[in-house]
């Protein structure tokens, strides 16, 4: 794994297309695994990892590919979701039939709640009253994390969105992120929990810097 590397091309990222999917599923699954979200409403047996790369593997044919950006380094490493915000809303009812058993799989049947209960949340807690670029995922595989690989796939498209005046929104439930994310002008708009118990959940708005900021 060359580390320098993967920092250079994060600063020029590719857009993923069908052919570099396999790839972005797997350093996602794997950026993810001890995120607490995803400890909470994952299934705890042997069979959680397998679940987590079929759950982002489903979601980047599904939705994010025919809706959404990858951005990564050209040697791989980590990935930036974002989707714009007219792209959002409820599923259709054949698209919710599909994912159901992936979500099955990845949930099991005991923590299926869960994950209703936080998409539920999210929903009401996602502002929706501008356009907006939204990072769905930001991830960076656990042998490449420090180095500022996520941090350089974030400006990347800061800049863009800047240059277009497009604000951006994103959520963590991972505290050490709020200081990365403020850095990149994103500030707290409002937390909360699924339900009791469960990990708290930081919403973050950024509207973008004015020209020659």
């Amino acid at each position: 794994m060359d580390i320098e590397q993967m920092r250079r091309d994060a600063e020029q990222p590719v857009k993923a297309d069908a052919g570099s999917l396999d790839a972005v599923s797997r350093d996602l699954a794997d950026a993810f695994h001890d995120d607490p979200l995803f400890n909470w409403f994952s299934r705890t047996d042997p069979s959680r990892d397998a679940a987590r790369l079929r759950f982002f593997r489903h979601l980047g044919q599904a939705l994010i590919l025919p809706a959404g950006e990858v951005l990564r380094p050209a040697s791989g490493g980590g990935a930036a979701v974002w989707m714009a915000s007219d792209t959002l809303g409820p599923n259709s009812l054949i698209d919710e039939l599909r994912a159901l058993p992936v979500l099955l799989g990845l949930t099991g049947y005991g923590r299926f709640s869960r994950l209703i209960d936080l998409r539920t949340v999210m929903d009401k807690a996602h502002p929706m009253d501008r356009p907006h670029a939204y990072l769905w995922f930001l991830g960076v595989t656990p042998a490449a994390q420090g180095h500022g690989i996520g941090s350089r796939l974030l400006k990347a498209k800061c800049d863009q969105l800047d240059a277009a005046g497009t604000p951006a929104f994103l959520e963590t439930a991972t505290e050490r992120n709020l200081a990365l994310y403020r850095r990149h002008g994103f500030e707290v708009i409002s937390d909360y929990r699924p339900r009791e118990g469960a990990p708290l959940v930081w919403a973050m708005w950024r509207e973008p810097a004015p020209a020659g900021a």
